[in-house]
C-alpha cells in the first residue's frame, strides 16, 4: 500500500467526516504526496487544518452537486475516494430529493470529472442499507452503486469501484455514542428492538476495506469486508456494563426506515461473489441489453444461495462486544472521564 500511495495526489470528497479523517491519517503515514479535502463545511475544514497541521493537506470548498467545482478539484489527481454523502436515515426520509442530489447526482459528477481528468482510480463508499433498501438513504445508495457499475463499462482507463460496509462503531450519528451518553448520565439506554442485529466495524477496518479495494479493484467491483454482528440488546448491555449503568433498558420500538437485520451481500450477488479471505469481491454484472437474459433465461444458483446478513454472520456475545468496544479510542477516552464531543 505504501507503493500505491507514495507521492500520489489524492482527493477525498467529504473528507472532514469520520471516515475522511481516519483515512487521511493512514494516507499521511503511507507517504501520500498531496491529499485534497473537498467538502462544503469551512468550520470542519478549519478544525481539521488545526488538528493535522500538515502541509500535504489541501482544503477545497465545494459541493459534489456542482460539477464545475468537482472538476476543478481533480486537476492532476491520481486517486479519488468518494465519501461525501447524506447518511442519516431520518433526514433522507423527510428530504428524499436531497439524498438523490447528493448521493446519486453528486456521484455522477465525481465519476464524470474523474474520467474527464484521467484519474487512475475512484473508490466510492456505499452501505449495507443499499441491499434490499427500504428507506430513502438506502435507495439513493443503491442507485449510486448501479450508476457506478453502469459507468464502469465505458470508463476507459479510470477504474471505478465501490466498498460497502455496515455501521461504523462510534462514528458520528451512530448508536454507541448515544448509549454512552445515557450510561454516563445513569439514564436507561433506549433500544428500538433488542433482537435487531447490526454488523460491527471500526473506523480502521473501514479504511482497511477501502485500501483493499484500491489495491485489488477491477472495473465495477464492489467490495465487502466480512464482519461479526451482535444484537442491539447485547450492545446496550455491553455499554451498560462498561460504564456501570444499572438502569434498565427502555424499549422504544422500531423507528421508521429501520430493518430487523442488515444485508451486506444479497443472494443474487453471492452467485458471482469471489471469496477473498476477509473480503468478498462482487464482480460487475457483465450482461448487456439482451433481454433474453432478463426475461426468458434465469440462474438456478440464485435460488440455492443465501444472503450474507447480520443475522447469519458470526454473532458476538456480551463479553466479546465489551472487548471490541474497549478497543475503540472513543470508548477508552470516555472511560477515562473525557467528554468526547467531536467524533472522528
Amino acid at each position: 500500500m505504501q507503493d500505491v500511495l507514495s507521492h500520489r495526489k489524492v482527493l477525498v470528497t467529504g473528507g472532514t467526516g469520520s471516515f475522511g479523517q481516519a483515512v487521511v491519517r493512514r494516507f499521511l503515514a503511507a507517504g501520500a504526496g498531496e491529499i485534497r479535502i473537498f467538502s462544503r463545511d469551512e468550520k470542519k475544514q478549519e478544525d481539521m487544518r488545526r488538528h493535522f497541521a500538515d502541509r500535504r493537506l489541501k482544503y477545497l470548498l465545494g459541493d459534489v452537486r456542482d460539477y464545475a467545482s468537482v472538476r476543478e478539484s481533480m486537476h492532476e489527481v491520481d486517486l479519488v475516494f468518494h465519501a461525501a454523502a447524506l447518511k442519516q436515515v431520518p433526514s433522507c426520509e423527510f428530504h428524499p430529493m436531497e439524498a438523490v442530489r447528493t448521493n446519486v447526482m453528486g456521484t455522477e459528477n465525481v465519476i464524470s470529472a474523474a474520467i474527464a481528468c484521467g484519474v487512475g482510480r475512484v473508490v466510492a463508499l456505499s452501505t449495507d442499507k443499499a441491499v434490499y433498501p427500504i428507506n430513502a438513504m438506502g435507495l439513493s445508495k443503491a442507485l449510486m452503486e448501479k450508476l457506478l457499475v453502469a459507468r464502469s463499462r465505458t470508463a476507459g482507463a479510470t477504474v471505478l469501484c465501490a466498498t460497502r460496509y455496515g455501521n461504523v462503531m462510534a462514528s458520528r450519528g451512530s448508536v454507541i455514542p448515544l448509549f454512552v451518553r445515557q450510561a454516563r448520565a445513569g439514564r436507561p439506554l433506549t433500544v428500538t428492538d433488542p433482537a435487531m442485529t447490526r454488523f460491527l466495524m471500526s473506523l480502521e477496518q473501514s479504511v482497511d476495506l477501502v485500501l483493499f479495494a484500491l489495491a485489488h479493484a477491477r472495473q465495477g467491483d464492489i467490495f465487502v469486508q466480512k464482519a461479526p454482528a451482535c444484537t442491539v440488546g447485547t450492545l446496550a448491555e455491553a455499554v451498560g456494563r462498561l460504564f456501570d449503568n444499572r438502569a434498565p433498558v427502555e424499549v422504544i420500538g422500531t423507528r421508521h426506515g429501520e430493518k430487523l437485520y442488515e444485508t451486506l451481500v444479497s443472494r443474487e450477488e453471492m452467485v458471482r461473489a469471489e471469496n477473498m479471505g476477509d473480503f468478498y469481491r462482487i464482480a460487475a454484472d457483465g450482461r448487456d441489453l439482451n433481454y433474453d437474459m432478463y426475461v426468458e433465461a434465469g440462474e438456478q444458483q440464485i435460488s440455492a444461495s443465501d444472503d450474507y446478513t447480520s443475522h447469519n454472520t458470526r454473532r458476538l456475545g456480551v463479553g466479546e462486544v465489551m472487548q471490541t468496544l474497549q478497543g475503540l479510542d472513543f470508548i477508552r477516552r470516555e472511560l477515562r472521564g473525557e467528554m468526547v464531543e467531536d467524533l472522528v
